[in-house]
Formats: C-alpha cells, sequence, structure tokens
C-alpha cells in the first residue's frame, strides 16, 4: 500500500458489527499505518439506521484498539451538500426523474429480454425520453419519483475512465454495464453511490479500501468523479471474511457480532487474529 495515504471506514448503522466489518476496518487502519485513518457514518437511510447502532460501533471500534484521525463524518447530516451536487447535475442534463416502479422495471424488461434474461437485465430507460413538461407535471402532482443519471450523456462528457486497484490491478471501467443508476429518490434523498464519492474526494481519501463486492460500483464513483471533477484514489478491493461453508458474512444472516464476542469472553487481541490481523 501507497505510505502516507488517507484511508476510511464507513460503516452503516442498520445493526451491530460483526467479524467482516473488523476485517474491513482493521485493513483500512492498516494500509493507513503511516497515514490518516478515518471513520465515516454512513447513515443516509433513516429507515434502516439507528443511533444505538451508531454508538455501538463506535464503542465497538474503540475496544479493538481503532483510533480516527478527526471526529466521524455522519452523512445524515449533509444532505445540503449532496442536494447542491444533484441541482449542479441536473442543470447539466445528466439527470432525469424516473416514476417507474419496481413492478414497471421489471415488466419492461420481461417484455425486452423475456422471462429469463430479465433478472440480469439494466434498467431499459423508459422515462429518460419523458418529455419534460409531463415530467414537471407529475412531480407537481406529487408523484414518487427517483433522479437517475443518463450514464450514456456523462460518459460522453468524461470519455473512457480506469482505475487502479492495488489487489485487483488496473481495470478499465464500464459504467454503461449498469445503466441509468438511481442518485436519489423521495425516502434516500441522495445515493450511497453520490455520498461516498462526494465524501470521499471532500475528505481527501487518497486510497479506498472495502470489500471486493463492490468492485463494479468503482465504475459509477468514476463517472461522477470524471464529472465533478474530484480527484482519483487509488483503491484496494479486498476479498470478503466467509463462513464455514464459504459464505461471506452478512448482518442479515445473523453473522456472530463483535459484542457477542467480547461478551463470550474474547479480549480485543483475539477478535483481531480472528478477523485477519495478529
Amino acid at each position: 500500500m501507497p505510505p502516507g495515504c488517507t484511508t476510511r471506514f464507513a460503516p452503516s448503522p442498520t445493526g451491530l458489527l460483526h467479524l467482516g466489518h473488523a476485517h474491513s476496518a482493521l485493513f483500512a487502519a492498516q494500509a493507513a499505518r503511516n497515514g490518516r485513518f478515518l471513520l465515516r457514518i454512513e447513515d443516509i437511510d433513516a429507515t434502516r439506521c439507528r443511533p444505538e447502532f451508531t454508538a455501538a460501533l463506535l464503542e465497538d471500534l474503540a475496544w479493538l484498539g481503532l483510533a480516527w484521525a478527526e471526529p466521524p463524518r455522519v452523512q445524515s447530516t449533509r444532505m445540503p451538500q449532496y442536494r447542491a451536487t444533484l441541482d449542479g447535475l441536473a442543470r447539466r442534463g445528466l439527470l432525469y426523474p424516473c416514476f417507474c416502479t419496481r413492478g414497471d422495471i421489471a415488466a419492461a424488461i420481461t417484455a425486452a429480454h423475456g422471462p429469463m434474461g430479465g433478472a440480469a437485465a439494466i434498467y431499459p430507460g423508459t422515462c429518460r425520453h419523458l418529455p419534460r413538461g409531463e415530467a414537471e407535471a407529475r412531480i407537481a402532482q406529487g408523484q414518487p419519483y427517483a433522479l437517475r443519471l443518463d450514464t450514456a450523456r456523462a460518459l460522453a462528457e468524461t470519455g473512457p475512465l480506469s482505475f487502479t486497484d492495488q489487489i485487483h490491478g488496473p481495470r478499465r471501467c464500464t459504467p454503461e454495464a449498469q445503466g441509468d443508476v438511481v442518485l436519489a429518490r423521495k425516502d434516500i434523498p441522495a445515493s450511497y453511490h453520490l455520498c461516498v464519492t462526494q465524501d470521499d474526494a471532500e475528505q481527501g481519501v487518497t486510497l479506498v479500501t472495502r470489500g471486493e463486492d463492490l468492485l463494479e460500483a468503482t465504475d459509477i464513483h468514476r463517472l461522477l468523479q470524471g464529472l465533478m471533477g474530484w480527484p482519483e484514489p487509488l483503491y484496494a478491493h479486498h476479498p470478503l471474511l466467509t463462513d464455514a461453508q464459504g459464505k461471506r458474512l452478512a448482518k442479515r444472516d445473523q453473522a456472530p457480532t463483535l459484542r457477542a464476542m467480547r461478551a463470550s469472553g474474547m479480549n480485543p487481541g483475539e477478535v483481531r487474529a480472528a478477523a485477519g490481523f495478529p
């Protein structure tokens, strides 16, 4: 890893931290051992994030022996900044309102690709060419909508994109393979893609460390960086911890939590070793 880099660990407080989170946090902290390690609370989903989980993760990380270079950035306090970025993209004609429900999208994909190919297909752009007057009228009527990035138009501005991953090597970006991604919607007014990329730029993150399940998402993040003139960091998408059956550790599968390990009598060194950092 490059010396003197700035990294971050950015959990979402939707549950208690488990061993996979510990691995990711320790990986980032080790990469920044001669630089700066930051903590960011990614709590944009108000329907799932809870203050008690934020308090618990702060306690668990401190118990593990981690310390961050500055107070944690809390994304839910930064909605005006994300909105300003969205407004700027909209003024450039790079966003459009999408009124499709999940059922509408599934039906359109099935009609285009058949029932067997629909699962892997991308959003077909149903609302991309809605007349402006019709879209404005539907918004005025209170119809729920999302804001999608016009990926083809965005790529026409940025040109070809790539990034360097310290584990996976040089990679060419193909954000078009993910279609017109959602950057905001009614229940979550700014998406993960937007918030994480903007915060990395504003916080001076020079090495983004995270699980390899987010490798493809980086194509979208590079597109946003190109559009906004944000700096391009290096990346390191590490392998995910798995259980005895080879399945990734996840909150939804009740992976053993750090809190439970603490309660069982394990000390920080033992948990760090179990997370791959003896």
